[in-house]
């Protein structure tokens, strides 16, 4: 068996599936939790590499039924481990049973263990490279996690300001919004500069995984795939002037972003400044784009009494000045998305971090 798993921020599948058929990967598939591709460790890497809105990528490495632990000891010992995994690099087991007559998780993790060991593979609980096994009805799926730490970690963004918005949910949104690197990109509230920042680097054509490391290269020709993958970041495409812009009241994170910025590669094509939401205006010389916006929700940060207020000036503001434009703004709380007086739908829910967020939006993007 061989495959890859490309696990999505619960909610937005749909923008992963898009972005992986146009990245060009073949048998491309949705399903729970994520999305289904054809290949080996060859496009997942490429994967890791090249995806904005993947959480993680996991290899398929076999699938059979377990009825009993006898028999999930027998098949994790036929499984081709030296195909991928290295002897001189330790690896640890993950497993998970659920509805299964295997139902201890200790124990299948030590019967796939002994099979890693018979094929020469060290096994180690803190290592950083995870095998992981699924039994769910009987049916054993393993896997080996290629990724390491999550995706969202770009590695180049050192200031996180409070309750943060991921970088994989940033890109999904975006594509949502239907953003393809043309349009201009306002966040009234940026924090750490997270939507913005995204949006530039898609315009720029910058490759998401480029000042990190992942867990593939460590595995078997795991050096020169990422050899493979990694030519892309030195080709930076031109921006024509700024076209992505953060504001926010806080000093702190205006500065923070401009770091991140900095970090990334992408300061001469954003601008971050500090400005209250009531003198939010229109950027200069650039045609109407998209405003995106995370902003507080009662839920994580400040009182939801006092958020009508902040929802309303944000609304009236947009519709006064910003006509054109599509509108994006992230929120749990539905009340709160009306109190902006736009004409908005939801789309979601999405998982962000255990709150259930929903996109209101302008009618525009893919669903």
């Amino acid at each position: 068996m061989s495959g890859v798993f490309l696990v999505a921020v619960p909610g937005l599948e749909g923008p992963l599936e898009d972005e992986a058929r146009a990245l060009g990967f073949d048998g491309v598939r949705r399903v729970a939790g994520g999305v289904e591709v054809a290949g080996g460790l060859r496009e997942a890497a490429r994967a890791n590499v090249g995806l904005r809105c993947a959480v993680r990528v996991l290899l398929r490495v076999a699938e059979f039924r377990a009825m009993h632990l006898a028999q999930l000891d027998k098949r994790s010992k036929k499984v081709p481990w030296a195909t991928w995994l290295r002897e001189d690099v330790a690896v640890r087991v993950e497993a998970t049973c659920r509805r299964s007559k295997i139902y201890v998780n200790k124990a299948a993790v030590q019967r796939v263990e002994g099979g890693l060991k018979a094929a020469g593979i060290a096994v180690s609980k803190e290592a950083e490279i995870v095998v992981k096994v699924r039994i769910d009805d009987d049916l054993c799926t393993i896997s080996v996690d290629t990724t390491g730490e999550a995706l969202h970690r770009r590695g180049h963004k050192e200031f996180v300001g409070k309750a943060p918005l991921r970088e994989t949910m940033a890109a999904g949104f975006l594509r949502v919004m239907g953003f393809d690197g043309t349009q201009a990109v306002v966040d009234p509230m940026c924090g750490s500069g997270t939507f913005v920042l995204e949006a530039a680097e898609i315009a720029a054509g910058l490759v998401p995984g480029r000042s990190r490391r992942f867990a593939f290269e460590r595995m078997v020709d795991g050096g020169t795939l990422r050899g493979a993958f990694f030519g892309q970041d030195e080709s930076r495409g031109e921006i024509a002037g700024p076209r992505f812009f953060g504001f926010d009241r806080n000093d702190g994170a205006i500065r923070g972003a401009r770091g991140n910025a900095e970090r990334s590669g992408v300061s001469d094509a954003v601008v971050f400044e500090r400005a209250a939401v009531s003198d939010l205006s229109p950027p200069e010389g650039v045609a109407p784009g998209l405003v995106m916006v995370n902003p507080p929700y009662g839920g994580r940060i400040g009182d939801r009494k006092l958020l009508f207020g902040l929802y309303g000036a944000l609304g009236a503001v947009l519709a006064e000045r910003f006509g054109g434009w599509s509108v994006g703004i992230v929120t749990s709380d539905g009340g709160l998305a009306k109190a902006t007086g736009l004409k908005l739908e939801a789309f979601g829910p999405v998982d962000h971090s255990g709150t259930k967020v929903n996109l209101w939006r302008s009618p525009v993007g893919i669903s």
